[in-house]
């Protein structure tokens, strides 16, 4: 009698994989908490709609992330929000990230010189995320709370990575966005921006003149890896007045110091 053959090759997983190698279930969930985590906090139908999960899938989702304490839930507006796991595994990340740890004091002596808020972002595809900040004790003054993210053309610091690139790559990262004019100074994606992102490359310091919100405005740099890349951006902002021609120009030479010291800092090094 012939000894029964071994199965060859991996084990049917229990869960369903899509096409890609990926597992359908954790890619929903993923992209639930994913839509919380930018709305900050919403209901369960315009979660639903946002990411294109069934209503009853998206609460199972909710439910299972809340056990574990990746959202939490407000009875009294019947809404969803970030929870504490998220927090924690989202700290795991900043504390890895040399470009944050040795920023922070800088950007603390940016705040002091500048007298305006200094901020550290990082890009995600065609956005910035804001990672790091110290406020001004000015009463009038900006504010971008941890994870807030903008697209690269109506910012500061990712005015500053993008005119780092070359224009082949700044045209692929701007299609993967679906451009909104957030005020009537917003520079679109285009001749216009590529203009404007030429002139930040020259100098080595972008302007965001109320480009996002009116009234405000921000000079930002980048900050290179050790391929002298663009993997960051620092920046001050604050009230357009305080951001007129005749300061400008010294807001930009902290800003650029303070870029350059965190690059050598950080293990990178700036392009030739």
């Amino acid at each position: 009698m012939e000894p029964p053959k071994r199965p060859r090759g991996r084990p049917k997983s229990l869960f369903k994989e899509s096409s890609a190698g990926t597992m359908q279930s954790l890619d929903r969930a993923l992209g639930v908490l994913t839509a919380v985590g930018e709305v900050e906090r919403a209901a369960l139908s315009d979660l639903s709609r946002a990411t294109g999960v069934p209503t009853a899938t998206t609460h199972r989702i909710l439910s299972t992330l809340q056990k574990h304490g990746f959202v939490a839930f407000d009875d009294e507006r019947q809404e969803w929000m970030i929870g504490i796991e998220a927090y924690r595994t989202g700290a795991s990340f900043l504390r890895r990230s040399s470009v944050l740890e040795v920023g922070r004091p800088i950007l603390r002596r940016l705040m002091r010189q500048s007298g305006e808020t200094a901020n550290l972002a990082v890009p995600d595809g065609a956005e910035v995320v804001f990672i790091g900040q110290v406020e001004t004790q000015n009463p009038i003054r900006a504010f971008f709370p941890p994870g807030a993210r903008t697209p690269m053309y109506a910012s500061g610091t990712g005015k500053a990575i993008l005119s780092a690139l070359d224009e082949t790559a700044v045209t692929t990262l701007m299609t993967r966005l679906d451009p909104v004019a957030f005020t009537e100074h917003t520079r679109l994606p285009g001749d216009d921006l590529l203009e404007d992102l030429a002139k930040t490359r020259a100098r080595g310091w972008s302007h965001d003149r109320e480009e996002r919100y009116y009234g405000m405005s921000c000079i930002g740099a980048a900050i290179f890896d050790n391929k002298a890349e663009p993997c960051a951006g620092v920046s001050v902002s604050g009230p357009t007045v305080r951001f007129g021609p005749d300061r400008a120009p010294e807001l930009a030479a902290l800003v650029t110091q303070a870029a350059s010291e965190i690059t050598e800092l950080s293990g990178g090094q700036l392009p030739p």
